[in-house]
């Protein structure tokens, strides 16, 4: 039975550098928006009008059944939370997660922002810590990427690093993985083969070697793992009400090293802690 390969040649690699970027840019103009008094709906908009500009179109909206641009998840609600008339709220945790489809190929990313609320800084600092350890477990994820040898080492990466910034201060425990919702290849579309997990498991997985490209997105939570899904049939939220946090990007690993597709710098910034130099696609 025909099995479609999980590389790419250099020619596809090329081919997904812009919906990288257009997804890079449909985020980056989201960000001012991300404030109190903007509703979730609005946010999509936004992303579907910067996506359409480029020349694109949102790969979410061909996932069957869903018809939004974006995912916009809420303090508890983790990902997959759906756009609509909810209003923004000071302090609110809030998670966007966006991808495009240009000329056949796709992007997908995803990032995670604190609305400022100065009468509450004890919990806009929680959930910035929430996030920022989202974030970095992304980059030790995506730093592993350079000089693994198998996906299941990125995996342990992301949970190493977790594990290495203490617990939650909410929980008093270990910050929450996900164990239900994981990374994926992403090419001709936005979810292939392999998957990619953010902890550790036995199985060493698929070879890392150049034409990979994954999606790379830890799911961390203030508290437990245990999820369930809203009424809405899509929302994530965690099971114990604590907050959620995400953060996505993808990631192509070629003959000269590992570029991030969804970062305009190749992901420069965020692995510099890492020691790790990107190197563009040749």
């Amino acid at each position: 039975m025909f099995r479609r390969s999980i590389y790419k040649t250099p020619a596809q690699l090329q081919a997904m550098v812009e919906p990288g970027l257009i997804t890079a840019a449909a985020l980056e103009a989201l960000r001012p928006l991300i404030r109190a008094g903007v509703t979730t709906l609005e946010l999509d908009t936004q992303a579907n009008r910067t996506i359409r500009s480029r020349g694109a179109e949102s790969n979410f909206q061909l996932v069957r059944g869903y018809h939004h641009t974006v995912c916009v998840s809420v303090n508890q609600e983790v990902v997959h939370g759906i756009p609509g008339g909810r209003m923004l709220q000071a302090g609110d945790i809030v998670s966007v997660d966006c991808g495009a489809q240009y000329e056949g190929w796709n992007g997908d990313s995803a990032i995670t922002v604190v609305v400022p609320d100065p009468d509450r800084p004890d919990v806009v600092a929680r959930r910035e810590e929430l996030s920022r350890v989202t974030e970095g477990s992304m980059w030790a994820g995506i730093a592993a990427m350079a000089s693994a040898r198998h996906i299941g080492e990125l995996g342990a990466a992301i949970q190493e690093y977790i594990e290495a910034q203490g617990v939650s201060e909410v929980s008093g425990e270990p910050y929450g993985i996900l164990r239900e919702y994981v990374g994926h290849g992403i090419g001709r579309k936005m979810h292939e083969a392999p998957s990619v997990f953010n902890y550790r498991t036995p199985d060493p997985g698929p070879e890392i070697k150049s034409g990979l490209v994954l999606a790379i997105e830890p799911m961390v939570t203030a508290g437990g793992d245990e999820t369930h899904i809203e009424d809405d049939d899509w929302t994530v939220s965690t099971v114990d009400g604590t907050d959620g946090s995400h953060w996505e990007h993808s990631v192509a690993r070629h003959d000269g090293g590992i570029w991030v597709l969804t970062a305009p710098d190749g992901g420069a910034a965020g692995l510099a802690p890492f020691g790790v130099v990107p190197v563009p696609l040749g």
